[in-house]
């Protein structure tokens, strides 16, 4: 189901109920180089859904804003608006998956 909230940043994914948080702040792309601007959360949540993202801060952007984002993806699951069980390394966040290498 998707939900209408009104305008959000490019990062959003339409499925993803989070209303946009702060300005467009960053821009996150993929592994071929695809590119998204999002705000602090949707950047975030977008990069923890990608395999290889990068994170860049805009031009006019806290200079730390990328390293927020990076660092937040972390802990993020991937796509993590999708209820149901996770077990699998793909659906865990990059903490989780350190952490459970670590035992």
């Amino acid at each position: 189901m998707v939900v209408s909230i009104g305008p959000r940043c490019p990062a959003a994914h339409p499925e993803d109920p989070a209303p946009c948080v702060g300005p467009v702040v960053v821009t996150v792309l993929d592994a071929s180089g695809a590119s998204a601007d999002g705000c602090a959360i949707h950047g975030a949540r977008l990069l923890a859904s990608l395999d290889g993202g990068r994170v860049h801060g805009l031009p006019g952007a806290p200079r730390e804003v990328a390293i927020s984002v990076f660092t937040a993806a972390a802990g993020i699951r991937p796509f993590c608006w999708v209820d149901g069980p996770r077990t699998e390394p793909s659906q865990l966040s990059d903490n989780e998956n350190r952490e459970h290498r670590g035992r």
